[in-house]
């Protein structure tokens, strides 16, 4: 200890090898500990996708308790011999088909809860199979995990680079320590511009290649691998983009008919025009109401929960109605639509406005994709047991190399269809789902480049035609109600609220308005009314306080109280229950929605 005090040599040596020392030892800590939960996270993730690969494959197979179809799925593991065992279990646990490979591999009587474990140098993965949603079965996979001959070889590596670096250390320790700071000064300030600049195109110079020069490698393949992370999360906040603009252009189609018949109303002075043009804005708004509720949940569409609303329905109407969405697109671009229903009325079971949407997407894509002044062909017609609509046209075709992917999301963007008016490529995927959500099929044909494309829609025919519906009673003339009541309307969006009064004061009720909360409390201490229609969303005092407040005045227990509202979903009808409201709208409310509850003996929310 006295040479070294007395030595600054020494000292300084000291000081190197405890810095070479102390470095490397974090350093390689640091960068094992990283590279290990990167192996496992690795592990995994592959591990994931290759169950989920098998589970989507082998779903059919278990949905239609075809054993050998599942092992074959099974048999294609032998390419992948990290892979040594896998099996896929039905939803009771029972053993559906199973695959080995190596003497170590085993596979458990019974699966486990759905997730991953380690079991000595073995990963396993239990992984549920999804059809539509529902959970159909299990996949299990068994796969090597080397992780401790990972290690040992880091700390091999690590034990040679610290004795070369002791041992350069000890004989040029001016000249080492100039060595190995250079490059490391240069590793810190690439990672400090990287964390400024959030740009991880950025890399350290490799100027050796020792154990430094590994070392700025495995620093740039781990921005290399943060920057690729990067991009898919961005890549995948873009699709999510897309798919939302995707979803507010089908929300758009409606309007084209609604403009129409607003501009027929305005001009034409025939009741019986006047009449379709209003039936026309009622169907189309109708639809669009829809449209904005799967809107709020869109993630039912990409999880395939997305749900239908079946009835008997007439199939050769709801191809009308999908004339009527795409026909301004069509005459804009001068195509001739040649519309073939004179077949004998075909009925399936299904929600019209879905089918309706698939039919107006086949044909706003024929429209697109075809020159100006193309033709267009739309047919209904019934092959055996199934209906079947096709949409055919002279356009721009399929590429053979293209059309197996064209259902798949995203495809048009992805291929070599990129017009200046190609679609984001969502609507054929959506429209496949949705028809399968039918129980039919979407096929799709082209004979190249050039020779135009025709999609078919099959599905099951109905069992028989459904009985006549009543015809519509005429509208009742206004003024007419079984018994005039009071009625007070609370909401801060004035046009709303005068309009709604207008039509309950020309069913002949008695009105009073109200536009915030507040003045909705005072107005019903002095009006006492026996039917109060509120907003929830509203400044200052919202609909929950004033259902609260309405409550607590004499007489308030018998007031009906409506929530009219843009808040629509089960959280928001289940706090208005909370608050005591009887019933829950969502706008847009049509009238004989607003009749049912002044005309009910009882409020039933």
């Amino acid at each position: 200890m006295n040479v070294i005090a007395r030595s600054v040599r020494r000292k300084l040596m000291l000081v190197v090898l405890a810095t070479t020392t102390m470095a490397l030892f974090v350093a390689a800590a640091s960068l094992i500990a990283y590279d290990l939960r990167s192996y496992r996270q690795t592990a995994v993730d592959n591990l994931s996708t290759q169950a989920e690969i098998l589970a989507r494959a082998s779903a059919p197979a278990l949905a239609f308790n075809d054993p050998k179809s599942a092992q074959e799925d099974l048999a294609q593991l032998k390419a992948r011999p990290q892979i040594l065992a896998a099996a896929i279990y039905q939803i009771n646990g029972r053993l559906f088909a199973s695959f080995s490979q190596g003497k170590e591999s085993s596979i458990p009587a019974f699966p486990e809860k759905a997730g991953w474990r380690i079991d000595g140098d073995r990963l396993l993965l239990f992984h549920p199979i999804r059809e539509k949603g529902e959970s159909i079965g299990i996949v299990f996979l068994s796969a090597r995990y080397r992780v401790d001959e990972r290690l040992s070889d880091y700390l091999v590596i690590v034990a040679i680079v610290m004795a070369l670096a002791f041992g350069v250390a000890l004989l040029i320790s001016s000249w080492l320590q100039g060595t190995l700071m250079r490059p490391l000064l240069e590793v810190a300030s690439v990672a400090r511009d990287v964390v400024e600049r959030r740009d991880y195109s950025l890399k350290a110079v490799k100027k050796t290649d020792d154990e430094i020069g590994d070392l700025v490698d495995a620093f740039n393949a781990m921005l290399q691998e943060v920057g690729r992370r990067e991009k898919a999360l961005e890549e995948a906040d873009r699709r999510k983009d897309e798919f939302l603009a995707t979803l507010a252009h089908e929300l758009r189609n409606p309007l084209a008919p609604v403009t129409n018949a607003l501009q027929i109303l305005k001009m034409s002075n025939d009741e019986a025009t006047r009449l379709r043009a209003r039936e026309i804005m009622e169907r189309q708004l109708r639809q669009m109401v829809r449209l904005v509720d799967d809107l709020l949940d869109v993630s039912r569409i990409t999880t395939g929960k997305l749900g239908v609303r079946m009835q008997r329905v007439e199939v050769a109407s709801i191809v009308r109605n999908a004339v009527e969405t795409v026909a301004p697109l069509i005459e804009a671009q001068g195509h001739h639509l040649h519309l073939d229903l004179s077949g004998e009325p075909a009925y399936v079971e299904g929600d019209a406005t879905r089918l309706a949407q698939v039919f107006a997407n086949l044909l706003n894509n024929a429209a697109k994709y075809t020159p100006s002044g193309g033709n267009i062909r739309l047919g209904c017609g019934i092959e055996g047991n199934e209906v079947v609509v096709t949409v055919k046209d002279d356009g721009i075709g399929i590429d053979p190399a293209v059309l197996p992917y064209v259902f798949e999301m995203f495809a048009q963007a992805d291929r070599s269809l990129d017009r200046p008016n190609a679609g984001l490529g969502v609507g054929l995927t959506l429209a496949r789902r949705l028809v399968e959500l039918h129980g039919g099929a979407l096929l799709a044909k082209s004979a190249g480049l050039g020779h135009g494309s025709e999609f078919s829609v099959r599905l099951p025919m109905a069992a028989s035609a459904p009985a006549q519906p009543r015809a519509p009673s005429a509208p009742e003339k206004a003024g007419h109600a079984s018994e005039a009541r009071r009625v007070l309307l609370v909401d801060d969006n004035i046009d709303f609220s005068t309009s709604l009064a207008a039509l309950l004061r020309a069913l002949g009720h008695e009105v009073r308005v109200a536009e915030s909360g507040a003045e909705g409390l005072r107005a019903a201490e002095e009006f006492k009314p026996q039917y109060v229609f509120l907003d929830i969303g509203m400044p200052g005092m919202n609909g929950y306080d004033l259902a609260h407040g309405l409550r607590r005045l004499p007489g308030g227990r018998a007031m009906v109280l409506t929530a009219v509202t843009g808040w629509g979903q089960d959280k928001d009808r289940q706090r208005a229950r909370e608050a005591g409201i009887d019933h829950h709208l969502t706008k847009p409310v049509e009238v004989d929605s607003i009749r049912a509850i002044l005309e009910a003996t009882e409020a039933a929310l």
